[in-house]
């Protein structure tokens, strides 16, 4: 198991082509069983990975803010919503994110606002999650950032003897 970001990055660099048509075999699996089998793995593979190690999701990814992830915020800082919108956010089409990477909250790669975090965060990397066929995209794009996905998507390439 590959726990260091260094090398997830570097390995993930490499397998590139190979991870665009694991992604294309993936999307025409049966998504309940593909469900299942990621479920697993994860279940597997997360307890072996200290997040607090890595941070890598919290240096190089921005969630998407709901106005309950706002509140939280605004109680885990003691700031004014206007305040810490101003502050600590920007809006695009989607939606408002963190005006900055890494993420404002983080310090020695823990989240200063844990137990307010956004819903996002506390739900990374998502592979529990159903219906998995919808983010595979993502899925694919994070294997690079965190050692647990990469570590799944590699023991799911095992069990399916893809090479």
């Amino acid at each position: 198991m590959e726990t260091d970001p260094d090398k997830v990055k570097e390995l993930a660099r490499l397998h590139e082509e190979e991870n665009l048509r694991f992604k294309t075999l993936l999307k025409h699996r049966n998504g309940h069983k593909l469900d299942l089998q990621i479920h697993r793995l994860h279940d597997e593979v997360a307890p072996h990975i200290d997040c607090t190690a890595c941070g890598n999701c919290c240096k190089q990814l921005s969630p998407y803010l709901t106005k309950d992830d706002l509140k939280n915020l605004c109680i885990a800082t003691d700031l004014e919503p206007d305040n810490l919108i101003s502050i600590y956010t920007e809006t695009d089409a989607e939606g408002v994110t963190f005006n900055m990477l890494p993420c404002p909250f983080l310090a020695d790669n823990k989240c200063t606002v844990y137990h307010h975090r956004p819903g996002t965060c506390a739900s990374f990397p998502h592979l529990h999650k159903p219906d998995t066929h919808s983010r595979l995209r993502r899925m694919m794009e994070n294997y690079e950032i965190c050692p647990i996905i990469f570590n799944v998507v590699e023991m799911l390439k095992v069990e399916m003897q893809f090479k």
